[in-house]
């Protein structure tokens, strides 16, 4: 009987993470997982320890940095965006080991891109693997929301072979690792991040809109902090933990109900405004590891039928990279 009532509560939680719930997961405090990463007093941690401040002003940015680097897992955050004109500002929640693997880093991002006043705030997300920065794999969506009036919980689920961004633990992008894709899955532990910092030369409509710090500080709020995942020795590169029955850190098979399937699909047909899979600037052939949804495809070419069309086009799209410090690239157009 006991090991019928384990054996059912471990599929409970499994099946709990698999649908992208961390209702379940262990909430820590900033001191249990996390250490500041750059920006001195513009990183403030609540005296409750778990909730943070990131701030952004004309003498810095700020952010953080996991105490530990994990091989796959489910990490996330809930957070507040700064409100009123944040054109030029980045908010980013990420994973990236470019510290330590200059030429061939992996990287998982959530960036927030800021908007003149009246306008929405629009998420990316992007993948990299094994120094794949010559190809972006970016989307882009409209959340449907105002980020900046209240708490909204932003999820990366990472396993062996599969990557799953969550919005409100609605699943909103699924990458499946597949052959094509080779080494630019992301394979190698990373460590988790969250910055704020100045995106002008191209966050807002191509760099036309800059941060104004007649509205500064810009502050980002954090809280609700879950790193759940497999840890791993800095030094020696191997897991700290076991992916067993037994393991701290059950890490999720990554398995999507048809119910929260149907609410990723209503995301991404009413929300998402770029794919890179259906850019025929970028690429004249559709990159391999793509699964073509046609309605995505028709509903981005009404959108914007010169990049996503394959008309002939007047302008090009441009790469644009950030401050090495912040650990990645990431386009706009």
């Amino acid at each position: 009987m006991v090991d019928s009532c384990l054996l059912l509560l471990l599929v409970c939680c499994v099946l709990g993470l698999a649908s992208g719930s961390s209702k379940d997961l262990p909430i820590i405090s900033f001191d249990e997982g996390y250490s500041p990463l750059f920006g001195d007093s513009n990183l403030a941690i609540l005296k409750d320890g778990k909730k943070v401040h990131m701030s952004l002003d004309e003498r810095t940015g700020s952010g953080f940095i996991s105490q530990d680097l994990y091989l796959h897992g489910f990490f996330s955050a809930s957070i507040k965006l700064p409100a009123d004109y944040t054109a030029g500002v980045v908010v980013a929640f990420y994973m990236s080991n470019a510290d330590m693997f200059e030429a061939n880093h992996d990287e998982l991002d959530f960036e927030f891109l800021g908007n003149i006043r009246g306008k929405e705030w629009r998420v990316q997300t992007n993948v990299y693997g094994n120094g794949s920065t010559n190809m972006g794999r970016e989307e882009r969506y409209h959340l449907g929301f105002d980020p900046s009036e209240d708490f909204h919980q932003y999820s990366i689920l990472w396993t062996d072979n599969q990557i799953i961004f969550y919005v409100d633990n609605v699943p909103i992008r699924e990458i499946k690792r597949t052959e094509a894709m080779g080494g630019d899955f992301p394979s190698k532990p990373m460590s988790i991040y969250a910055t704020i910092w100045d995106g002008s030369e191209w966050a807002t409509n191509g760099g036309r809109y800059r941060v104004n710090y007649k509205y500064a500080p810009y502050v980002a709020e954090f809280s609700d902090l879950v790193l759940h995942g497999c840890a791993v020795d800095p030094i020696e590169q191997t897991p700290k933990c076991e992916n067993g029955p037994t393991s701290e850190a059950i890490i999720p098979t990554g398995i999507i109900m048809p119910e929260q399937r149907s609410k990723m699909e209503k995301f991404r047909k009413t929300l998402m405004t770029y794919s890179y899979c259906y850019d025929r600037v970028r690429y004249t052939a559709t990159p391999s590891e793509c699964v073509v949804n046609a309605q995505e495809a028709e509903r981005l070419r009404r959108f914007d039928p010169v990049t996503f069309g394959g008309r002939h086009h007047h302008r090009h799209a441009k790469r644009h990279q950030r401050n090495r410090s912040t650990h990645g690239e990431a386009t706009t157009i």
